[in-house]
């Protein structure tokens, strides 16, 4: 049987795939640039909150490619998939594959750091995060310290993650990108009856998620639970 063409992510991900690398794109320049940018700073990184906060949601009430009990394997997956990768013979998966699903985990959690630490940070001029007067200056100071020091993590997680799309695109001839604007990938036989069972979440349930994730950051940066 030859290979076919099957969906594999849904549009909810992909979206919020691309949003983030494009809301990181524009971090990672408004914050070098500052100024009068500080501001969009600021709101693209409550966005960024929002949207790791539905990611996490969805990889639990998602489709079942999107949940992180079908995709995340263990270590000792991960090493033997890299063993397969670097010998040229890697064993196909539908979804991610064990290293790619644990690049997203360090993905999210080093978004989560690198926004949450941001509520907090300031810059010795204009600029703090809207939770930053609940703490001391001291504890403002080194939230700010971690800012900075996630983003150079973060960072290089990129550019591990571009490198690895790279050479699954240049190696291996597996078009990754492609098939996160499609929703769709080039599958064996076997891939396909196992994509037989998964079932797609509606995306209705994707708004309702991306609404309450981003309400709760609106409640956290309005410090709504702090007001009588």
């Amino acid at each position: 049987m030859p290979d076919q063409m099957v969906r594999v992510w849904d549009l909810p991900l992909r979206l919020v795939h691309w949003s983030l690398v494009l809301l990181v794109a524009f971090q990672i320049y408004s914050g070098n640039v500052g100024g009068n940018l500080m501001r969009w700073h600021m709101l693209a990184g409550y966005a960024i909150l929002a949207m790791v906060l539905f990611r996490l949601a969805w990889g639990v009430a998602g489709s079942t490619t999107a949940r992180f009990s079908h995709f995340v394997a263990g270590p000792r997956a991960a090493l033997g998939f890299g063993r397969g990768l670097l010998a040229g013979k890697p064993v196909p998966h539908a979804s991610h594959n064990p290293l790619g699903a644990w690049m997203v985990l360090a993905l999210l959690a080093a978004l989560a750091v690198q926004a949450g630490s941001g509520l907090f940070a300031n810059d010795d001029i204009s600029t703090e995060g809207p939770l930053a007067a609940l703490v001391s200056k001291a504890t403002s100071d080194r939230m700010t310290g971690v800012h900075h020091r996630t983003q150079r993590a973060l960072l290089g997680l990129i550019a591990g993650h571009v490198g690895a799309v790279l050479y699954h695109w240049g190696a291996l001839k597996e078009n990754l990108v492609g098939a996160m604007f499609t929703g769709v990938k080039r599958l064996p036989a076997e891939l396909v009856r196992e994509m037989a069972a998964v079932r797609f979440a509606s995306s209705w349930r994707a708004l309702g998620l991306l609404v309450a994730a981003a309400v709760l950051v609106w409640l956290l940066v309005s410090k709504i639970f702090l007001k009588p």
